[in-house]
């Protein structure tokens, strides 16, 4: 049975499941956090939006080293948007991570989004993110360049900041 849940990352839709081509889901947070950056270069490569792993940009609210997940460069305006990735399959200690990794993104020089999902976070912290405009559910299968239910969130956000409005208004007609 496929269903929207109520809340992103709630449970997943067994049809996104079916979409990847290899039929397994990210288990680490690196695999996740590629699955994105690849989602992402495909999705907006025709933006000429370039995607970069692991870019260091400057130091986290506790002075160490920050090492962004995925960093988006416009070439055509020269804008950028840093992507942490937060995947969590199982309970855990995630749930004590996930408000100081919003607090350091905030704290962070430039624009950017906590990308994330998973089914192990508390009701709680998916409230937390779902709720957060510095953060986007974003799941996507294996291949895929074009929106879905899954993506839309972080399709949306980077939109809005690269000023992307067509992303946003999709094939409505002006009235």
């Amino acid at each position: 049975m496929d269903y929207q849940p109520k809340l992103p990352g709630a449970t997943f839709r067994r049809g996104a499941q079916r979409a990847r081509a290899d039929g397994a889901r990210p288990v680490t947070g690196a695999q996740y956090a590629n699955l994105v950056a690849t989602y992402v270069a495909r999705r907006f490569a025709p933006r000429s939006l370039k995607v970069y792993r692991e870019v260091r940009i400057g130091k986290t609210i506790i002075g160490k080293n920050r090492c962004i997940d995925i960093f988006c460069v416009a070439d055509d305006s020269q804008k950028a948007f840093a992507i942490e990735c937060k995947y969590q399959d199982s309970q855990g200690t995630v749930d004590e991570k996930i408000p100081y990794a919003l607090d350091d993104l905030i704290a962070l020089p430039m624009a950017g989004c906590i990308a994330y999902a998973g089914q192990g976070f508390s009701d709680g912290v998916r409230h937390m993110l779902a709720a957060s405009r510095h953060a986007a559910y974003c799941l996507p299968a294996e291949g895929q360049t074009e929106t879905t239910a899954d993506t839309r969130e972080l399709d949306h956000t980077l939109a809005v900041h690269f000023g992307w409005w067509d992303v946003l208004i999709e094939r409505k007609k002006p009235v």
